[in-house]
């Protein structure tokens, strides 16, 4: 048997307390599978006296990551502490650039410069390894790197905040707003105490920058992805997609198309027969169009201590084992660089609810602007007007192919007119299979 592996790791909360626990009772097992021991040697962390539940005799301790990652006596590096810059991109440049592989579960990091990474780790003769950055538990970034390496991908779209779809299934299945889904899911832990970067899209959207780049062999592009969260979604945009047979999910998305690279981040109508629309509460879910396979969609924990820290043993046991690809599929130098797609016809047509003052006109207004814009309409539903005061009516369209400008223009023009209370809402109708 091969000498053993010995780690550094570096973050020592959910997810590496849960890698070290495994590690420790899985030895046995982990031997066996990849033909050597498995040892974390070093460790790193804020409170150095916190109990953890393994047993840290025999691991040397640093106070400074960077330290850790320079030191001599570690064989790979294990980064959980999270961020795109500091001392998280310190230690792992440190690490590379002793030319030893890199375990990583920072989607930020990864998002903002895995590019720059990826060309520093090459040039030292390493790889970083990042299962669970994207999707938890989820072997996506594996299926999206090995598995479907002689597939050509035209599409990879997901769920891949658990704390948006959990917010939305609940609004869906217990008829609460928003406000208070979002409440409950602060209370369980779901959502952190400052809930933008989940709500907003963000971190949708740094998973989507990963996966965009192992589908498409481009390089990392965050910058051109739209995003857009859910907090403007309402109960009555709920119910109105149940009365047209879809559901609302945060959809991340990423299409090859002629002109380049289409990547949005946004609440989407989904079917609700597709399997997508199935996946409720914390889940994530990736889907892949290919030109081999199809349409496979892979499901599971998003997140949560047990399943991401079995996504980065995994990757630790590649390197244990000797396998450890190119970091985004390619070798650096082999990366196309990133095009942007020319703004395209949205096949699935848009959700459009207005609230319109029930006067006369009104509607002749609605008809007009959206003829001026070339927006072909598939339905339009009145609800019953409020009559306190002077009253509005729901209004309902669901339109044909267009443009988002074209969407865009005419809602601007209609608010000019003066038939409008308060903002629209605009949400996407994707089509999918």
């Amino acid at each position: 048997m091969k000498t053993e592996l010995r780690l550094g790791i570096v973050g020592l909360g959910t997810v590496g307390a849960n890698v070290a626990q495994l590690i420790e009772r899985k030895a046995e097992l982990l031997a066996e599978r990849v033909g050597r021991g498995i040892r974390v040697t070093a460790i790193s962390a804020r409170d150095r006296d916190r109990r953890r539940g393994f047993d840290t005799d025999g691991m040397a301790w640093f106070d400074d990551a960077v330290d850790l990652a320079q030191n001599g006596e570690i064989d790979a590096f294990v980064e959980l502490i999270g961020g795109s810059d500091g001392i998280a991109r310190d230690a792992v440049e440190a690490a590379l650039d002793r030319g030893i592989p890199v375990v990583t579960a920072n989607k930020a990091l990864l998002a903002h410069h895995g590019v720059a990474l990826a060309k520093r780790a090459a040039q030292n003769g390493t790889e970083i390894l990042f299962e669970a950055a994207v999707a938890g538990g989820i072997p996506a970034i594996k299926t999206m790197r090995e598995a479907l390496s002689a597939n050509e991908v035209n599409r990879v779209y997901g769920i891949l905040n658990g704390t948006c779809n959990y917010i939305l299934t609940r609004m869906e299945k217990e008829g609460i707003g928003f406000d208070a889904c979002l409440k409950d899911a602060q209370a369980l832990g779901y959502a952190e105490a400052d809930p933008t970067f989940d709500i907003g899209g963000f971190d949708a959207a740094h998973k989507l920058a990963i996966l965009t780049s192992l589908a498409f062999g481009s390089e990392i592009s965050l910058e051109s992805i739209f995003i857009e969260g859910i907090s403007k979604i309402t109960i009555d945009d709920i119910a109105a997609a149940t009365e047209l047979g879809y559901r609302i999910k945060l959809l991340a998305v990423a299409l090859k198309t002629d002109s380049g690279i289409e990547q949005r981040v946004h609440p989407a109508m989904i079917p609700a027969r597709s399997a997508l629309a199935q996946v409720d509460g914390v889940t994530n879910a990736v889907a892949v169009d290919s030109d081999l396979l199809g349409s496979i969609l892979l499901a599971g924990p998003g997140a949560g201590g047990a399943a991401t820290a079995s996504a980065v043993l995994s990757d630790i046991m590649d390197v244990a084992g000797g396998f450890v690809p190119p970091t985004l599929g390619l070798p650096p130098s082999r990366l196309q660089p990133y095009l942007r797609a020319r703004m395209r016809a949205h096949e699935g047509g848009y959700y459009i609810r207005l609230a319109v003052y029930d006067r006369v006109g009104a509607f002749a207004s609605i008809a007009n602007r959206m003829a001026e814009n070339g927006i072909s309409l598939e339905s339009i539903v009145q609800r019953k007007a409020d009559h306190k005061g002077e009253g509005t009516a729901p209004v309902i369209l669901v339109t044909h192919e267009t443009t988002e400008a074209a969407i865009r223009l005419a809602l601007e023009a209609l608010s000019k007119d003066g038939h409008l209370s308060g903002d629209p809402q605009m949400i996407r109708i994707e089509d999918l299979d």
